[in-house]
């Protein structure tokens, strides 16, 4: 039994409706290939849902469900101070389950036609200044343990690629093209992508690998291991990046300090620099330009900085 199967059997659904569920899931893991954490997203949404509808409404069939019932989920959600970023992934979500239950032939119709989404407000990604990116790394030149050394090695991918969190801790040796300086990534969907990398960052990788097979007796071919040598893993690195750029005094009034921090970063200072939207939206992995245009507010900020600071009539 999965870990999903087995939080299912502990919640109050019932078995019909945890059938549909898991066949749900399943279909996002096997056919979509979709990846743990966005698996567990869905999960964990549809889980909340059918545990809030049981409780509120009993036991009901799929067929029984009504966009009434899904617009006091919501309803109750939004009187618990939940965001409209958190509130549209959940109706993405079931939207998701019930159109495969449409296509499976479960169900004959959707109750999501009437459930509008709520609009996301549109707040700008926090990232770190040009200066203050290349002041992070210099400080971490003279490392004395892994630790440090992988919190080295997770700023600088992480900066000089923008890759997510889950594609930089899968990456495996063999994804590195140390001859052309490029790095192959596996996104979302298994959808690959590469990566140029700057040669100071392709030393770095090489100093990395030569150090982990001084110290470890390896057979996974994963790029980047803990300081027992197993694999990286996501909580791990999340920490480790979290932490440093907490310590930082010069990231003070920084927002957030997460590992995302630096993946906008690496978009926010190549759209301040005149890179072409279309291809941060390649290096990014984003399916669709709508995703990659928040990062022209802050060029347009830019902009907006420099004519104040330049024009005469300003």
């Amino acid at each position: 039994m999965n870990s999903f199967t087995a939080i299912f059997f502990t919640s109050r659904m019932n078995t019909a409706i945890h059938s549909s569920v898991q066949s749900f899931i399943n279909y996002l893991k096997f056919e979509k290939r979709y990846s743990e954490h966005t698996i567990r997203s869905y999960h964990d949404d549809l889980a909340q849902f059918f545990n809030w509808l049981e409780m509120q409404y009993g036991k009901s069939p799929l067929k029984d469900i009504s966009y009434v019932f899904i617009r006091s989920w919501l309803a109750e959600l939004k009187e618990k101070d939940q965001t409209s970023k958190t509130i549209n992934r959940k109706i993405s979500s079931l939207k998701s389950f019930f159109k495969y239950q449409v296509r499976t032939g479960a169900l004959e119709n959707t109750p999501m036609t009437k459930v509008i989404s709520p609009k996301n407000s549109k707040r700008l990604p926090s990232f770190v200044q040009t200066g203050q990116a290349k002041e992070l790394i210099q400080s971490l030149e003279n490392t004395e343990n892994w630790k440090e050394l992988n919190t080295k090695m997770l700023i600088t991918l992480f900066y000089n690629s923008g890759m997510r969190l889950s594609e930089l801790v899968n990456l495996k040796e063999s994804q590195v093209d140390f001859g052309k300086k490029q790095i192959k990534v596996l996104g979302k969907g298994n959808k690959e992508r590469i990566i140029p990398v700057s040669p100071e960052t392709i030393d770095s990788i090489k100093n990395y690998i030569q150090l982990k097979r001084k110290e470890f007796d390896l057979e996974e071919s994963c790029l980047l291991v803990t300081e027992k040598g197993k694999k990286l893993y996501s909580k791990y690195a999340y920490l480790l990046v979290n932490n440093f750029l907490k310590g930082s005094k010069e990231l003070k009034t920084l927002g957030k300090k997460s590992p995302h921090v630096l993946r906008h970063s690496f978009a926010t200072h190549l759209a301040n620099n005149g890179a072409d939207l279309n291809a941060i939206k390649e290096l990014l992995g984003h399916s669709s330009l709508a995703a990659t245009q928040i990062y022209t507010h802050n060029t347009i900020e830019k902009l907006k900085d420099i004519y104040k600071k330049a024009h005469p009539k300003a």
